[in-house]
């Protein structure tokens, strides 16, 4: 793929004519034009066909390489064993430009390589949390354990101050909570402290959105619940979570019971939150009459915008994407896929740099790093090409030039990096950006539109932090 081909597919060079200024084109005009002008996916799509792996294990695009930095069974910084089974997975910036991966190990009895902490939950149970600090030159600087004693940790998410919240997939008297996990402070007090008031549940991803601090959960069970976590402390520093707060599962006032397979790709539903109990929030979120999905599992925030999958949903059970606005209390259908070959059971998701969402599918016919356009345009960027095992925990480098991700069973992580676009605002607010409902709509004042166009955004989004408080 030559520079110029490179520059088109990962949307440089029409997004500079129509998202430049947002005085060139109103924002609905210029995301028509952008739609008409870039389509990723046509021809070989995204960054082009994949090329064979002669080490026959991960098949990227040309122009790309990866490098195996951790596998399971391999030595920890103090000599214990890297524990397996990865899943999900963030990546925090860590001192003299390195970067600091934290990532969950989904397991709980017994296992060749338990996470073997020094201050266990539950010393009985083996899942838990490592964290790996790579350097500038994409190589292990050290790995260590950073907590243990718990099940099934299969996702969580990460917090805008820098912690890890790592969430139990299970139901067990004891567990299925969320706890918080501080990479700079390994195996503290606070990695063994439940955070209770979040909800005992079968727990799979967290997103937090940065300007309220209001955390986002998904459930993995079927039927799953959406709730959200409003703590009573906002004040977005380790620990803060534990001291309590109030849970509330999603709902819409005129459909009791509505289940989510009755939904269409673009449809706008405004939302209700029941508070829950979280001692027992599934049977109380069914019994109050919230939103039923199939299964639950990615989440991830950004730009204003909730984003969440639904594994095994959809008309032909492939998996669907939602989106979700807090300014509005609005929540769309975004994308459902109807072949395979498009996408198949969607799991973790992130947003890349330059504004498209990746996904990680979990135990299709295929193994692979799914990519989504803000036009719903499907494109492949990896294939797991080893045993069938799941991809998981996709995320990018603080500075968006490496992309990590885990082979779950046999781990391994991989460091991924090659000519990705540029990091782009404007096109990851193309990817977040729905007008609602007219009835649904902020009220928007001249001042408010005018401060709008000042700072190159949206009214919606000048809405959102109005309504957040910020002083126009």
């Amino acid at each position: 793929m030559d520079r110029k081909d490179f520059l088109k597919a990962g949307g440089l060079t029409t997004l500079a004519l129509f998202m430049g200024g947002t005085d060139m084109l109103p924002f609905g005009q210029a995301k028509k034009a952008f739609a008409e002008t870039l389509n990723p996916t046509s021809g070989a799509g995204g960054y082009g066909t994949l090329v064979k792996d002669p080490g026959g294990i991960l098949n990227l695009p040309q122009g790309f390489q990866y490098r195996i930095i951790s596998e399971q069974g391999g030595k920890l910084s103090d000599g214990r064993l890297i524990p397996g089974a990865f899943d999900g997975m963030a990546a925090f910036q860590g001192r003299h430009n390195s970067i600091i991966l934290v990532r969950n190990h989904e397991q709980s009895g017994n296992t060749a390589y338990p996470v073997e902490g020094k201050n266990p939950y539950d010393k009985l149970r083996t899942g838990g949390t490592s964290a790996i600090v790579v350097g500038a030159n994409r190589k292990i600087v050290d790995e260590y354990i950073t907590s243990s004693g718990t099940i099934r940790n299969c996702a969580g998410g990460a917090t805008p101050w820098g912690t890890w919240l790592t969430c139990e997939e299970t139901r067990d008297v004891g567990h299925g909570y969320v706890f918080e996990v501080d990479p700079l402070d390994p195996e503290n007090d606070l990695s063994k402290t439940p955070i209770r008031e979040m909800g005992a549940f079968s727990h799979e991803a967290t997103a937090i959105d940065p300007s309220t601090g209001i955390v986002y959960l998904t459930e993995d069970a079927s039927p799953s619940f959406l709730y959200r976590f409003i703590p009573n402390d906002r004040s977005q520093q380790p620990g803060a979570l534990h001291k309590g707060g109030v849970l509330q599962a999603a709902a819409i006032e005129e459909m009791p019971s509505a289940k989510a397979s009755s939904f269409y790709t673009g449809q706008n539903i405004g939302i209700v939150w029941k508070e829950v109990n979280p001692e027992n929030p599934s049977l109380e979120a069914k019994e109050k009459g919230c939103i039923q999905f199939s299964r639950l599992e990615g989440a991830f925030f950004e730009g204003g915008v909730f984003w969440f999958d639904d594994t095994s949903a959809g008309q032909n059970r492939l998996g669907r994407v939602y989106r979700y606005f807090p300014a509005t209390n609005t929540l769309e259908l975004f994308y459902e896929s109807s072949e395979a070959n498009d996408l198949e059971a969607p799991d973790n998701i992130c947003i890349t740099p330059w504004g498209d969402l990746w996904i990680a599918e979990d135990g299709g016919s295929g193994d692979r790093i799914i990519g989504i356009t803000p036009e719903g345009e499907t494109y492949i960027f990896a294939e797991n090409t080893m045993n069938g095992s799941e991809l998981a925990g996709p995320v990018f480098s603080p500075d968006g030039q490496t992309f990590f991700v885990n082979i779950q069973s046999p781990g391994i992580t991989f460091a991924i990096w090659g000519p990705f676009a540029r990091r782009n605002a404007g096109r990851q607010r193309l990817m977040g950006h729905a007008a609602p409902p007219a009835h649904l709509a902020p009220i928007l004042s001249d001042k408010l539109v005018a401060y709008a166009e000042r700072q190159g955004i949206s009214p919606l989004e000048a809405a959102a932090l109005s309504r957040h408080g910020l002083t126009l």
